[in-house]
């Protein structure tokens, strides 16, 4: 077992709750999570974030959505905590690099997502281009809004994936 996982697994419910809020963002999540402890390896943890994840309803959802960066931008939402604040500037670092165009771009997508289905954008950005994204976010606002939901969800699970495995080499 981790250090970290070893140390979270002895903490009371409310601070290993708050010690891993920021690797998803939502209160419920973060709940479940300390709740399934203890939790003995990352194969174990990663397995109990997808369990809570799935079983959430789409209003703990919005609420991690909520947590992230706009893609493109560097001011993080009050509600995001320093650490995930971070974790989206290191996730979206590729986008800084972007040409002009391609960065004018995606705020306009960003816009016209954020006008068609009432929350901000989410992608899994590590790695990711901004010309990548940029194509993603196209293909992604043809979608109806049940299949957008879904898409946006499953982009926050691998999301959640990556903090997890920093979280647990921090």
């Amino acid at each position: 077992m981790s250090d970290v996982l070893a140390r979270w697994n002895s903490l009371l419910s409310d601070e290993a709750e708050g010690e891993i809020l920021p690797c998803c963002g939502s209160k419920a999540w973060a709940r479940g999570m300390a709740a399934r402890r203890p939790i003995l390896d990352e194969a174990a943890l990663l397995a109990a974030s997808d369990q809570v994840w799935k079983n959430l309803p789409a209003s703990d959802w919005m609420e991690a959505f909520q947590n992230h960066l706009r893609i493109g931008e560097s001011r993080a939402p009050e509600s995001s905590s320093a650490r995930s604040a971070a974790w989206s500037g290191e996730e979206q670092r590729r986008v800084g690099s972007a040409s002009e165009d391609v960065k004018v771009a995606l705020a306009k997508e960003n816009r016209a997502y954020e006008k068609r289905f009432h929350r901000i954008f989410i992608v899994c950005a590590t790695g990711k281009s901004a010309p990548e994204i940029l194509e993603i976010l196209r293909r992604r606002l043809r979608n109806d809004e049940t299949t957008e939901l879904h898409e946006a969800a499953e982009q926050q699970r691998q999301i959640a994936h990556l903090r997890l495995k920093k979280w647990l080499s921090s």
